[in-house]
């Protein structure tokens, strides 16, 4: 019996050698630096605070049927990042309860160089409709793309008028690392799909025939002596 479960171990470290090697591979490289670094937190400048000011009720009489409503501050002055119940956005002055246009190239760049370190090295501006986003944004909806020096990208949303995402090189890697990892390259979300399982099912296999070996070797060792 011990026999046989050798043979099948070597078969199947032959089979999940290479998976195993990968997952550890991905894994080390995914630990090798912290999550906030990983995801551009360190490029943002601090911001001080600005207390939000509500002017009254002059959204009430906004026709805006809306699923979301958030309320920042932005150059000074309250504004109402309102979502639709269709999923569209549109930014409001609370004050007066009037629609905000769109963020310019110009407006998006501006932004980047006054929130994030070595804002002001723009590569391009790129602008990206929400059925068109890049793959490493992957949300549907219309952004700039600020692309800076250091190889950052920097996406900035057209109608929300804020910083959305910042995606470092290192985030890059990093999020093909977890491609590799989950076997999902495609989509890189999919967590739990036959392929992964039936890779991880054969590893715990594999692990338990080696534990089993182990024990038959310690009593040959004994027996030797």
């Amino acid at each position: 019996m011990m026999l046989r479960l050798a043979k099948w171990h070597i078969w199947l470290g032959w089979l999940v050698g290479f998976p195993i090697l990968m997952w550890m591979v991905t894994g080390l490289f995914m630990a090798a630096r912290p999550i906030e670094e990983v995801r551009g937190n360190h490029l943002l400048a601090e911001q001080e605070a600005q207390p939000l000011v509500l002017p009254g009720s002059a959204l009430a009489s906004a026709e805006f049927p809306l699923r979301e409503m958030r309320a920042v501050m932005q150059d000074g002055r309250a504004v109402a990042i309102l979502t639709g119940m269709d999923g569209n956005v549109q930014r409001v002055d609370m004050a007066s309860g009037a629609a905000l246009p769109a963020l310019t190239a110009s407006d998006a760049r501006a932004i980047v160089a006054a929130r994030v370190k070595g804002g002001n090295e723009v590569r391009s501006v790129t602008a990206f409709a929400a059925d068109r986003v890049p793959f490493d944004f992957r949300r549907p909806m219309p952004v700039w793309q600020v692309a800076l020096e250091n190889g950052a990208h920097v996406y900035v949303g057209r109608d929300t008028g804020q910083i959305e995402a910042v995606r470092t090189r290192w985030w890059r890697a990093f999020d093909f690392m977890w491609g590799l990892h989950i076997m999902d390259l495609q989509t890189r979300e999919d967590t739990s799909h036959p392929i992964l399982i039936v890779f991880a099912l054969l590893g715990v296999i594999g692990a338990l025939f080696g534990c089993v070996l182990m024990f038959r070797r310690r009593k040959a060792r004994i027996r030797a002596r």
